[in-house]
């Protein structure tokens, strides 16, 4: 990889970090650690890591007696990681071939990834092999885009001012709403005690500006598609004068969040 396409993955794994994991996804990783039965001196691992927040949940839940690894497929999600978490061990590599020995961890977590592996059974096997028996697996996505309005108004100003791909790259993280085929594949990847619960939560970003800027300069670039500023610049104009619904009489953008959370055992 060149120096300029890292410092492009590094610049928009900040943007990320910055943007949404205070707005969107710092809520759920209590959440998932708690749902993985994550405690003090256990070995865990959060695969499709991004920049970690739930790996840093899982280092204050395990303690100084236990340890954490973080996997990530994106080498400017790896390096940002590391920054902000040193002293966690951080991997670049994909779900469907974990590198990692079997029956290494007691609790494997995902957040916000499996929506995006090609093969996700095959993801799922490969999280419980590295689980030593009796070990847990927690897994969060989003439910689908029709329970959440300000995404699905965000999906069509994408398609309408950027481009179809553009809105294809919003609709993705929405693709696993069926908590029926979502058990399924639990179960289909050898998990025992499987189950998909549905949590509630709120997003909240600084500024309507702010939550659709998180995706221009934050999630788009991660998907492979970069703007110019004066694209980024007429897009929000359009966002000011189309989504304010979604603006509070503080001038804060809030909607609420529906995810679905799978869990499962590797039988003894």
């Amino acid at each position: 990889m060149s120096e300029v396409m890292m410092q492009e993955q590094i610049a928009a794994a900040t943007a990320y970090e910055e943007l949404f994991v205070p707005a969107v996804f710092g809520q759920w990783a209590p959440v998932v650690a708690q749902a993985a039965g994550v405690e003090p001196g256990q070995q865990v691992l959060d695969v499709a890591c991004g920049t970690g927040i739930l790996a840093r949940e899982a280092a204050r839940r395990v303690g100084q007696a236990g340890a954490v690894a973080g996997l990530d497929m994106t080498p400017g999600m790896v390096a940002v990681a590391e920054q902000l978490a040193p002293e966690i061990e951080w991997k670049q590599g994909t779900a469907g071939e974990l590198p990692f020995a079997e029956a290494t961890f007691d609790a494997v977590v995902s957040q916000f990834g499996l929506m995006f592996f090609p093969d996700r059974v095959q993801a799922l096997r490969e999280m419980r092999r590295v689980l030593v028996p009796g070990g847990r697996l927690a897994v969060a996505v989003f439910d689908g885009l029709e329970t959440h309005a300000a995404y699905s108004d965000e999906v069509a100003l994408f398609d309408r001012t950027i481009s179809e791909q553009a809105g294809d790259a919003l609709r993705v993280p929405f693709c696993l709403g069926d908590t029926v085929g979502l058990k399924q594949m639990g179960e289909d990847a050898g998990f025992t005690a499987v189950s998909v619960t549905t949590h509630q939560g709120t997003a909240r970003f600084p500024s309507l500006r702010s939550l659709v800027e998180a995706d221009l300069r934050g999630w788009l670039p991660v998907m492979g598609i970069v703007l110019d500023e004066a694209k980024i610049e007429a897009v929000l104009a359009e966002a000011e004068a189309t989504m304010g619904a979604f603006v509070t009489a503080q001038g804060t953008a809030e909607f609420p969040l529906s995810v679905h959370i799978l869990s499962g055992v590797k039988a003894e």
